[in-house]
């Protein structure tokens, strides 16, 4: 059985946006409709809707602005939306693609020299646990393997983390 946990961006933050906050460029996110192709919501790891509204924001998934800290975008539905339950089981949406990069970090925030590649998606777990048994890496980002838009953390175990 999977230690691992797929883990969504809080809802604080997912509301924050929604509501018009500021996104990591302080900057207010974008508004658009869904042609329902490929529009990943990272707080409830679906895919928007055909005719839904979404935001496309600039979003850092690190406590604080630093050298590795980056920054991209990401979409989330316009509207609220109930978070991904953190669970061992990775979301639909994900299996859609071939592959995906993952990445582990530090305690620090700061990558791990050595533990990024692209990744078969049926492997993911697999990798993204065998990252996490290492005592340097504390958690691992899964990104878009085409354009490294940051998807979701992925924990050995669940834990509240603030961004």
């Amino acid at each position: 059985m999977s230690m691992i946990r797929f883990i969504a961006i809080p809802t604080t933050l997912a509301r924050h946006y929604q509501t018009g906050g500021a996104d990591a460029n302080g900057q207010p996110p974008e508004v658009h409709v869904s042609d329902g192709d490929g529009t990943p919501c990272r707080h409830c790891l679906q895919n928007v809707k055909a005719g839904d509204k979404y935001l496309i924001l600039s979003h850092r998934p690190f406590p604080a602005p630093q050298p590795y800290a980056e920054t991209g975008p990401i979409f989330l539905h316009a509207e609220a939306c109930e978070r991904y339950a953190e669970t061992a089981d990775m979301p639909d949406m994900f299996r859609k693609t071939s592959d995906y990069i993952l990445r582990g970090y530090s305690r620090q925030d700061r990558i791990v020299y050595g533990t990024g590649g692209v990744i078969p998606t049926d492997t993911i777990p697999a990798r993204a646990e065998e990252l996490l048994q290492r005592d340097d890496v504390a958690y691992v980002h899964m990104r878009s393997a085409r354009n490294n838009c940051f998807q979701c953390r992925i924990e050995m175990h669940e834990a509240d983390w603030v961004v």
